[in-house]
């Protein structure tokens, strides 16, 4: 008996620590000298969850509940397992077992009101959540119980989407707590910001600032950090320092706060001050994420070559490297040390992993496509104002044949507005993926019956390589949101064109290419930008060459290029306009750069951020962009060429650095290709040199565009569906 005990408690001992391990070697070796003592069953099952070995797990729960069927806890955690493998019939019933055992208890209640909401069961879901706050006020006279079930009832539905029902629930929580006659400053806090963050979702910001507001009465350092979180990811970066300089002013000794702070600020692209908070921090206490930061900080001041080698670091350790791979992946698009066989073997290399165990495409069972309509799934976390993903793939829904496709778009992404509400009317099916983890939202992919899946994000934020590594759909494919080959291996397909991705390279891709014609993007925004009006006096002025790329952009190569041009045309100057010019310390290292490049700094001018509209009228100011290398404009590109301002562009060795030479060609303009470095030198001097020329250009540059197929909306969504179908079918 001494011998069970002790094994006992040492593995509780070890749980207690988060010992996982050692926790489940004791639950076991309790279990195999009682085999019916149910707290150790329950115990590995637990420990088997904390692992991530859920197949194991739910045997457990099995074993646990083959013993004492009448077990509350093993019931609900049971249904908490199936929830998470996407199983929300078998979760439901789980919960059910667990109410019948134990009905006046609220866990299972609102557990099984999660689950019938996902279920589109809605007035069960509401039933089974009155009962739930009737079980909180009979267990606990304390509000706080009562406001908390309310609260996590209305996180569950904004997960959802049901953005109505979660301002509803929210609400009652608040009004709980203030009823109460008790401050519960930080508690209410916590409660308005989800309900700050519900009324911004439909789109009532004026009571969306009130609640967040209200909430910055707060004390505790992590509702501060949410609040600040909340209002950075809402573009009310301002609002957000605050908050966070407030929490490190409440908190001085908390190493957190300060990370926090200097988390925000490398965001907002306060590069200095960030790394002098980030060793503060530091000296308090060990900084797990210091080097994942110190990674971004290079990166986004120009640095490629160390975020590239901080990542890889990362990327190869023991813990959270596979989160870090993407990072890797898209330092080494920026590097100029790295030639393009050496980027993709990269590629490949981090990512080989992330494809082992994976579904085969034979275990999909699909009709066969004649005769009805593709089942397109979009996966991305971008529909939102000002991403580039959003800016081009709004026109494509818009135009998109019903009779050809049938659109899934499963939204992953934390930022809502007017352009996500836009989206998801223009979606036939719309879901909120947001909360769901691979395996739950594989399960639905594959309930939906999907044909193919489209990835909209690559490797850049937000993105679920690893879904479609362990593929979720019988055809996989990667677009527009990263300009490349992704190296996952059971990515099946990449967009491109001609010009980006050529036949003779197909080696750089481990996807096979669909190659769209005319350009790999179409540039038709929704928006209305009133076009320049490019007078004569235009070209009296000093010619201003222009760049509006982010900072990593403007590598050491790109900028000794762009100092041979300044150089070949006497008198111009150089217009750079980023996030990071919004920082003092920035604009001096980049003026240091230049000034060692030999450029006198009263010839350069720096900008920071504007809105989007501004942003676009501030092109007026540039006679010729300059295309930055190796990592071309996208975006930028297209959005200068519609302003009116040609693009000087280097056609480079990958995808990557070929889209200006795509853009340019297509618009007919390929005499601003240059094929080196000599080449590209020469042209800026040969185009600078005829001002009336280039005012002419200038001046009928968007009717140009609007006139070709390259810039048609509805003929490059006849296109992409036309891809669509080709690689569902296996021949494009």
């Amino acid at each position: 008996m001494a011998d069970i005990e002790q094994t006992f408690n040492q593995a509780n001992a070890d749980w207690r620590a988060g010992r996982w391990e050692a926790a489940l070697a004791g639950y076991e070796a309790a279990s195999a000298l009682v085999p019916d003592l149910v707290p150790a069953r329950l115990g590995s099952a637990r420990c088997l969850v904390r692992l991530g070995r859920l197949g194991p797990a739910r045997t457990a729960f099995a074993a646990t509940l083959r013993l004492d069927p009448a077990h509350y806890s093993a019931w609900l955690e049971a249904g908490h397992l199936c929830r998470q493998g996407g199983e929300l019939r078998q979760a439901a019933g789980a919960y059910q077992r667990a109410i019948d055992v134990e009905p006046g208890r609220h866990e299972a209640h609102l557990a099984i009101a999660r689950v019938l909401s996902q279920l589109g069961q809605g007035a069960l879901a509401e039933s089974a959540f009155v009962a739930a706050l009737e079980r909180a006020g009979e267990e606990n006279q304390a509000p706080a119980r009562v406001a908390d079930v309310a609260h996590r009832m209305g996180q569950y539905r904004l997960e959802l989407g049901d953005v109505a029902g979660a301002v509803r629930a929210l609400q009652t929580g608040l009004q709980v707590l203030q009823a109460a006659g008790v401050p519960y400053v930080d508690r209410q806090a916590e409660l308005r910001i989800d309900l700050g963050e519900a009324f911004w979702r439909q789109g009532r910001h004026d009571a969306a600032l009130a609640e967040l507001t209200a909430a910055s009465a707060a004390t505790a350092e992590a509702t501060l950090a949410r609040l600040a979180a909340l209002s950075f990811r809402f573009n009310l970066w301002r609002e957000a320092v605050a908050v966070s300089r407030r929490n490190v002013e409440l908190h001085p000794d908390s190493a957190t706060a300060l990370w926090n702070l200097a988390h925000l600020l490398a965001e907002c692209w306060q590069m200095d001050e960030a790394e002098a908070l980030l060793q503060r921090a530091e000296a308090m206490a060990p900084m797990p994420g210091a080097r994942a930061m110190r990674a971004s900080i290079a990166g986004r001041q120009g640095d490629a070559d160390t975020a590239l080698r901080l990542y890889r670091e990362l990327a190869s350790s023991q813990e959270g490297g596979r989160q870090y791979a993407s990072s890797a992946a898209m330092s080494a698009l920026y590097s100029d040390s790295l030639s393009p066989p050496q980027v993709a073997a990269l590629h490949r290399e981090l990512f080989a992993p992330l494809g082992r165990g994976a579904r085969s495409r034979d275990s999909f069972v699909r009709a066969p496509l004649a005769g009805r309509r593709l089942r397109l799934g979009l996966v991305s976390a971008d529909f939102h104002h000002q991403h580039p993903v959003n800016i081009f793939m709004q026109p494509v829904l818009r135009e998109l044949d019903r009779s050809r496709i049938e659109l899934f778009i499963y939204f992953t992404g934390v930022s809502h507005d007017e352009q996500t509400r836009l989206a998801q009317q223009r979606a036939e099916h719309w879901v909120e993926a947001t909360a769901l983890n691979d395996a739950q939202l594989a399960r639905r992919i594959d309930a939906d019956g999907i044909d193919l899946l489209l990835d909209l994000a690559g490797h850049t934020g937000q993105q679920r390589m690893s879904l479609f590594a362990q593929r979720a759909a019988p055809v996989q494919a990667t677009y527009l949101g990263y300009p490349g080959s992704t190296g996952v291996p059971q990515m099946d397909w990449l967009l491109g064109d001609d010009v980006v991705t050529p036949v003779p390279d197909d080696a750089l891709c481990s996807e096979r290419v669909a190659r769209l014609p005319e350009t790999v993007f179409c540039y038709a925004p929704e928006a209305d930008y009133p076009y320049p009006t490019y007078t004569d006096r235009q070209a009296e002025r000093p010619l201003t060459f222009g760049s509006f790329n982010n900072v990593p952009k403007l590598t050491p190569r790109t900028l000794g290029l762009w100092a041979r041009v300044l150089a070949a045309v006497p008198g111009s100057r150089l217009l750079l306009k980023a996030p990071s010019f919004s920082d003092a310390a920035a604009v001096r290292a980049f003026q240091g750069r230049l000034g060692a490049l030999g450029v006198d700094r009263s010839r350069v001018e720096f900008r920071g951020p504007s809105g989007l509209d501004d942003m676009m009228a501030e092109y007026a100011d540039v006679d010729i962009a300059l295309d930055p290398l190796p990592y071309n404009g996208g975006t930028t590109s297209l959005q200068a060429m519609w302003m009116g301002v040609p693009v000087l562009t280097l056609e480079g060795g990958h995808f990557v650095s070929r889209m200006g030479a795509s853009f340019m060609g297509a618009a007919g303009l390929g005499d601003w290709v240059a094929g080196d470095e000599d080449d590209y030198v020469e042209i800026a001097e040969r185009m600078a040199a005829d001002r009336q020329a280039l005012l002419v250009l200038k001046r009928g540059l968007r009717s140009r565009l609007q006139q070709l197929a390259a810039w048609d909306p509805v003929a490059h969504t006849r296109a992409l569906e036309d891809a669509f179908l080709a690689m569902a079918r296996g021949s494009a």
